[in-house]
């Protein structure tokens, strides 16, 4: 069974006198009812406008978006707006990248948890409150009867990204979508969100999304991952096969740029060369042909398809692709955290 299908999705920007800009450019998976997914990329690749498509988010002015982002059977762009924004919240919802913009300032913790019980679950007055207090109790915030009349400048940012959690998690939605929900904190308050929602997400059977940069919330969180590169997905796998035999030269230059707490002193990183401005247009070929170290002639004259590796059994977008084992990435310390 699938939860949400997201087929062929292609998103463009355009404004008077200037060249279209292509966001998405033709992303499709899959998430099923309690698994987690995760979108990986720098910033700048596509993952939260694509977020911000299936939640129907998107400017209606100046944004085209193509395709199909069918949520139960029901394709979520092809919906009048007033059932779709009866769907946020009560069976789909988000949890954005930056709590302290995110919520009103203007309004109170318990006002803003209150307004999407009273909307989609019909509570009032006190009854709202004590359902408001008891979520806040939930996501870990000390003394929530009080926090309820406390604004958003008054709480820290870990504690303003649980209380994001706690009104995405109100009408228990069968989909939650993350975006970068860590990306401000601490690492302390990192592994403790992390956790938060792992937990959240095992209680409910909700399915998460969740969209990062960080290889390491992959590792310790997602079933399966899709690699974007420049709008379109290069490498897709279950977390063990993406970790275990990565085949992109895009996903193994993510991995191998990550700082290792057991690497001997001196030992310098190894970033991806030049940065995501440096692309080819897919229509011209390999957008990451200009950063690769492995582009054969092919990659600069037409685009790879998405298509199963013989070996790995994982679709993979590149004609020169890693092979299984070739780069020095998978150590045995990330296996420990895949078991």
């Amino acid at each position: 069974m699938v939860l949400l299908s997201v087929e062929d999705l292609h998103v463009t920007f355009s404004h008077r006198g200037r060249r279209e800009l292509r966001a998405v450019d033709g992303v499709s998976f899959q998430v099923e009812p309690g698994a987690t997914v995760g979108l990986v990329g720098e910033s700048g690749c596509g993952k939260s406008v694509t977020s911000l498509a299936i939640m129907g988010l998107l400017p209606p002015r100046g944004a085209h978006v193509k395709g199909a982002v069918r949520f139960d059977g029901e394709d979520l762009l092809q919906l009048p707006p007033a059932q779709l924004r009866a769907l946020r919240g009560r069976e789909l919802a988000m949890v954005f990248q930056d709590p302290q913009t995110s919520l009103n300032p203007v309004l109170t913790i318990g006002r803003q948890v209150t307004e999407v019980l009273e909307r989609h679950r019909g509570l009032r007055g006190d009854e709202a409150k004590r359902e408001a207090a008891a979520l806040l109790d939930r996501v870990g915030i000390p003394d929530a009867g009080r926090r309820l009349k406390d604004y958003p400048h008054q709480l820290s940012g870990g504690m303003r990204q649980r209380v994001m959690i706690a009104i995405a998690l109100a009408c228990k939605p069968r989909l939650l979508i993350a975006d970068e929900p860590t990306t401000a904190l601490d690492v302390t308050i990192q592994a403790q969100i992390l956790e938060l929602l792992k937990e959240l997400v095992a209680d409910t059977g909700t399915a998460l999304v969740m969209i990062t940069h960080d290889l390491g919330v992959v590792a310790g969180l997602c079933d399966e991952v899709h690699v974007m590169y420049s709008g379109r997905i290069v490498e897709s796998a279950d977390r063990r096969g993406l970790f275990g035999a990565p085949r992109h030269p895009y996903t193994t230059g993510l991995l191998a740029s990550v700082p290792r707490l057991d690497s001997p002193r001196g030992v310098p990183l190894r970033p991806i060369p030049g940065s995501p401005r440096d692309t080819l247009a897919w229509a011209e070929g390999c957008a990451f042909a200009p950063r690769c170290t492995r582009r054969v002639e092919a990659c600069t004259t037409t685009a790879p398809d998405l298509v199963v590796d013989a070996v790995t059994r994982h679709p993979v977008r590149c004609y020169n692709p890693w092979p299984p084992g070739g780069e020095p990435v998978a150590t045995s310390e990330r296996k420990k955290r895949l078991t």
